[in-house]
């Protein structure tokens, strides 16, 4: 099909725009410097940033007896994934994978519920004691009574060696239900509004208005949840004395890692240790290789799909529009 002359017009433009740009633009030689050295200096950063999972997954997959010599350092040799598969025969590891997985799941989509529900009421001048409760939640951002208090507290409510220890004192997070309040409050009003005017209550405007449009805040505060649970090994350690059926991932792999330094130690110190002991701390040290590319294998899925929501939210969250 033959061009118009309004297309062949407009092609013309644009090429002499073309070439117009890139002599006006052209980069000198300290600009050309500047690029290499940059995009070197962020390459190296990246590989600084990667080389410690990249050395973690090729022992992991490589030839245990070598590994035990500490001769894979860049290359893998004798890929297998036996490694893996064992790890399903270790103790109560799979038990307490589920355990991280259950209380991620919960725990994260629990508060990304309260946060946003939250947020959204003190957002409204109606809401009776609002300025007290919105700022009593800010005040407890900077107070904390303590780990005996508050083991004491869980002791007292009966969620000691109890799953809901995990989730419930995670449900409301003061710095979440900020980024949602400022959030909100960037939302034009006029939308609200119009909303109240056709008879539609808090609820339904919370539910048909305000939730749809929070998706990026909400995704964003989804991956500090997420994350914070599924690192989390304190609460495991501190609550969980009476319940090792309730370890999670973390705990488990700080129990190897304290095993493996314990037993090194008394090998340095002369200690008498069995050869069995040995040949279990070498075995622990593919073990803990093992189990640390597992917990860190989920988090590093789960982020490239939430970064878009999560760069956007960051940002209008953190600044009122």
């Amino acid at each position: 099909m033959a061009k118009t002359a309004q297309e062949k017009a407009d092609a013309k433009a644009e090429k002499l725009y073309k070439k117009t740009h890139k002599q006006k633009y052209k980069l000198s030689p300290g600009d050309i410097l500047f690029e290499v050295l940059n995009y070197l200096i962020f390459t190296l950063f990246t590989l600084a940033c990667i080389f410690p999972f990249y050395y973690l997954f090729i022992n992991t997959i490589s030839n245990n007896d070598m590994v035990l010599k500490g001769t894979i350092n860049f290359i893998p040799r004798g890929i297998h994934f036996g490694n893996y598969l064992a790890l399903l025969n270790v103790g109560d590891l799979s038990t307490a994978f589920l355990i991280s997985v259950a209380r991620t799941i919960l725990g994260t989509t629990l508060m990304v519920m309260a946060s946003a529900l939250v947020g959204y009421l003190v957002t409204k001048q109606e809401m009776w004691g609002r300025k007290f409760w919105y700022r009593f939640l800010v005040i407890t951002m900077y107070f904390n009574a303590g780990i005996i208090p508050v083991f004491l507290n869980m002791q007292m409510l009966g969620l000691t060696n109890s799953f809901w220890v995990y989730i419930i004192p995670g449900i409301v997070a003061p710095y979440n239900i900020i980024l949602v309040k400022t959030y909100i409050e960037s939302i034009p009003a006029d939308l609200e509004e119009s909303a109240s005017i056709d008879g539609a209550s808090h609820m339904t405007i919370f539910r048909k208005i305000i939730w749809p449009l929070c998706k990026p805040i909400l995704a964003t505060i989804a991956i500090f949840g997420a994350v914070g649970h599924w690192n989390s090994f304190t609460d495991s350690l501190i609550y969980m004395q009476s319940a090792p059926n309730l370890y999670t991932l973390q705990h488990r792999l700080y129990i190897y890692l304290n095993q493996a330094s314990n037993l090194k130690s008394l090998m340095q110190s002369g200690g008498a240790v069995s050869e069995a002991a040995i040949q279990s701390a070498l075995s622990g040290k593919i073990i803990k290789y093992t189990i640390s590319m597992v917990t860190v294998i989920p988090i590093l899925l789960v982020y490239p799909f939430m970064q878009r929501y999560f760069e956007e939210g960051i940002m209008l969250g953190a600044v009122k529009g």
